[in-house]
């Protein structure tokens, strides 16, 4: 069977080439998932300027929301989370320890003449011995008012040793003297721009007195890296610190990378798991169409005597053949695939340039094995009624094949149907904000694996529904193509299933995207009532700023703004999940002049201190109201036990907490609120206080204005750039469906090669046959466009009644119209190219065939 099984695909050079394709395809883009899984999964990142210290100790990021044994997953701390600067003597003090570096590190930013400030990092020149910097130039700053700088930041700066700068730190502005130039030791690179200042002067200017963002440890000659880090660890048990060392040390550098690696994961398993999905239904489908048109050739052998077991082994056989060499490209392809996602991730800022790129053979053996059960299941699925059925029925079998009730097929079909209600009710009624989304994908599927098992059945309603247009714009043509449809039910099924697949996969995952966008943007313009906003190329602005900005001409309200995340621990909020409860820092004079925030009982003019405002909702469920007291957890680890003095009205998507700035800026990385929010005066044009606030902070070279509608823009694009994944993976599953119904289509009209054969002989011309096979492929596209349009609608009408309020999804009507378009134009040219390569054939040939 083995030899026959060669012999067969050597002749049979069309399925074997789409099974090929269907396999090589979903082989890949299961690898690529797999391999951003696996990069998210180790999030290697190797350490730059802090490589030459080979051990590190930095403040515990991972927390446990409640320790009830209901929230056994951990929580990300957003912001860096310090550690107390007496823990470096106790580091210096472990045996094998040469030294330990209280390490600093703050966002900076330099100004000369006309030039753009210059985004920068600062440290304490002790910590130039750990990439190790060297001296090119000039000296080493030794007091208050000297910096000196890396090369490259000194070329964007245009300056030399001995310049004079202004660098603002910590939201103040002062002029420094360039002591000097340094570069990384040969064979390191970094490319944060860096500068460094005296130990005294990083002390005064770092956000938080007391502390240390990290410390960085060289060992004594000899001293074995590993066994340093447990005997530290041991040392600092139950300080709330981490050891750290190899590649791991480069998430004390870039702290981003720890939660990259987290929505890496999420991102990647999401789309993966819909990409096996898809491919098991790509697959799946293909290998059995392929396997099925066989039925009167494996009915032949079972009439000249060919058992059962050697039918399996004949279809096994090929499909395993077939299998080995797409996976053999696959291992080529898969990483090639997901190396190139990776770098679009990098550039659209989802992952961090400095986490490198893995992917190992695990990702290869989960997609070779999924595909590799998936191909052998529909072979043999394909081939079952052949190979069941009697060697004397076996023949009239092969020609009729219309039955397709099954009472596996129709529980199947129900428990797939009733999965997509049930995931559409709980998209609906359960899930709020942005976490509404995460049962789309599988919306879909369901809904399309429901209705692809009941194909012919639609399929047989449809062609009924749509046989007068076909016969009223076809003639005979359209009359005989649509009973063609309706006579060929099961067969014409298995062509639309690929069609509604790829409507289905398109219309729904696309817009999914553009409906979260809009409900985000949406959410962000309602809640935004400031004509204008003030930043800082420097991380932050001083709130004593935010004065001086009351003072402005034509300014009504003025307040400075910052978010953050934090936990409510007691009570604890069992419905509150790792990402915690979004936290907003507001000034209390300023918020409801320069927010959408309304207290329903309290006020906000009351959030001072020790204080917040909780969402109706989550105040009720936890049983606490004005007056009360709740302990929250923040984004640096600290807790505070605060008074509640309002309530906000319900935001169901976004629920959100108001707190002090003051309270909050002090617990991010900054320390220092993000933004200072401005409201104009009534009858106040606002491009003349915009005008006014720009001439205050001229003699501030980092700080900028931003006008209402700038920094709506800015939000939209950094929603547009964060989704840039999503649409990545998405366009690569839409083009996977799109090669299945290329697939499909040319292997059903050769396998109509006889039928098309006997038309011609019984006298029709071939501008007939193809104008019957164009109403046909106009009758299929119709039917799985209605299809794929109501699958997608199982998933985007719950989700939009979530995040918009209405039942139709936001985006333009240009992606529907596209879809339409796609779908009809991939179906036509599928259908008219091999039958007209059919009808090629001498018809007294193709009648044989």
């Amino acid at each position: 069977m083995g030899r026959l099984a060669r012999r067969s695909l050597r002749h049979r050079t069309a399925s074997f080439t789409a099974t090929f394709l269907a396999l090589l395809f979903g082989a890949t883009i299961v690898m690529a998932c797999g391999g951003l899984m696996e990069t998210g999964i180790r999030n290697d990142t190797p350490p730059e300027r802090l490589a030459g210290a080979p051990v590190l100790v930095t403040g515990e990021r991972r927390y446990s929301p409640a320790d009830d044994g209901k929230h056994k997953a951990k929580a990300l701390f957003p912001e860096r989370v310090e550690l107390d600067e007496a823990l470096v003597e106790r580091v210096r003090a472990v045996p094998g320890v040469r030294t330990a570096v209280g390490e600093r590190t703050f966002d900076a930013a330099v100004t000369t003449g006309t030039r753009p400030p210059a985004a920068a990092r600062a440290h304490g020149w002790e910590s130039a011995a750990l990439t190790p910097y060297a001296l090119v130039t000039g000296e080493a700053p030794t007091g208050p008012g000297e910096t000196a700088l890396d090369e490259g930041l000194a070329r964007a700066a245009g300056v030399r040793p001995g310049d004079r700068i202004d660098l603002t730190a910590h939201g103040a502005t002062a002029p420094y003297r360039v002591t000097g130039l340094v570069r990384p030791a040969a064979g390191r690179a970094v490319p944060q721009p860096t500068l460094f200042l005296a130990t005294a002067e990083a002390a005064r200017l770092a956000p938080r007195a007391g502390t240390v963002a990290d410390i960085a440890v060289l060992p004594l000659p000899g001293t074995a890296p590993g066994a340093l880090r447990k005997r530290i660890a041991e040392a600092l048990h139950g300080r709330g610190v981490t050891v750290l060392t190899g590649d791991d040390r480069g998430a004390v550098e870039h702290p981003e990378v720890v939660e990259g690696g987290d929505n890496l994961i999420a991102l990647s398993g999401a789309f993966g798991g819909l990409a096996v999905g898809t491919a098991v239904f790509v697959v799946g489908a293909t290998v059995a169409q392929s396997a099925g048109q066989r039925h009167r050739e494996l009915a032949l052998l079972r009439a000249v005597g060919a058992t059962r077991g050697q039918l399996r082994r004949l279809v096994l056989g090929e499909t395993l053949l077939v299998t080995a060499l797409a996976g053999g490209v696959a291992r080529f392809t898969g990483p090639l695939a997901g190396h190139w996602l990776y770098e679009r991730l990098v550039d659209s800022g989802t992952i961090a340039e400095t986490v490198g790129f893995r992917q190992g053979w695990i990702p290869a053996v989960a997609a070779g094995g999924a595909l590799l059960l998936t191909a052998l299941g529909g072979g043999v699925l394909g081939a079952w009624r052949a190979v069941r059925v009697h060697p004397a029925e076996a023949l009239g079998e092969a020609e009729a094949r219309q039955r397709w009730i099954s009472w596996p097929r129709l529980l199947l079909a129900a428990l797939f149907l009733a999965g997509t209600a049930a995931l559409a009710l709980v998209t609906a009624l359960v899930l709020e904000g942005p976490g509404a989304a995460s049962t789309a994908g599988p919306t879909v599927l369901c809904a399309a694996i429901g209705l692809a098992l009941i194909g012919p059945a639609l399929t047989k309603a449809a062609a009924l529904v749509l046989q007068w247009p076909a016969r009223l714009l076809g003639g005979v043509t359209g009359r005989l193509a649509a009973r063609n449809c309706r006579a060929r039910s099961v067969r014409m099924a298995a062509v639309v299933t690929p069609v509604m697949l790829a409507t289905a996969v398109t219309t729904g995952m696309l817009y999914l995207q553009t409906t979260a966008a809009d409900a985000t943007g949406r959410q962000f313009t309602d809640g935004l009532k400031a004509d204008a906003v003030v930043t800082s190329a420097a991380g932050g602005v001083d709130p004593a700023f935010a004065d001086r900005v009351r003072k402005a001409p034509g300014v009504a309200a003025a307040g400075a703004y910052t978010t953050g995340t934090g936990w409510l621990e007691r009570p604890v909020d069992h419905e509150q999940d790792k990402r915690g409860l979004a936290l907003q820092g507001v000034d209390a004079d300023a918020a409801g002049r320069t927010l959408a925030a309304r207290a329903t009982e309290g006020a906000l003019t009351a959030l001072r201190g020790d204080t917040v405002a909780l969402p109706e909702a989550t105040a009720h469920r936890l049983r606490r109201g004005v007056g009360d007291t709740v302990r929250l957890r923040l984004g640096d680890g600290s807790a505070a036990d605060l008074r509640v003095v309002a309530l906000l009205a319900d935001r169901p998507d976004y629920p959100t907490a108001l707190v002090p700035v003051a309270l909050l800026a002090p617990h991010t990385t900054s320390g220092l609120p993000a933004q200072i929010l401005v409201r104009a005066a009534d009858g106040t044009d606002p491009r003349q206080m915009l005008a006014g606030l720009r001439a205050l902070t001229r003699a501030h070279p980092a700080l900028a204005v931003t006008d209402r509608d700038g920094v709506i823009d800015g939000h939209a694009r950094d929603t547009r750039t964060q989704a840039t994944a999503n649409y990545l993976i998405c366009g690569m599953l839409i083009g996977y469906t799109a090669l299945a119904v290329v697939n499909t289509l040319v292997i059903s009209i050769r396998d109509r090669r006889r039928e098309l054969g006997l038309q011609r002989l019984t006298g029709a011309t071939r501008g007939q046959v193809l104008r019957m096979m164009t109403v046909e492929a106009v009758l299929v596209t119709a039917t799985g466009l209605a299809l794929g349009t109501l699958a997608a609608a199982a998933a985007l009408v719950p989700f939009s009644l979530v995040a918009t309020g209405g039942p139709l999804p936001s985006g333009p009507p240009v992606i529907y119209l596209a879809t339409v378009a796609g779908a009809g134009a991939l179906t036509l040219t599928a259908t008219l190219v091999p039958a007209w390569a059919a009808l090629r054939i001498r018809p007294v040939v193709a009648a044989k065939v």
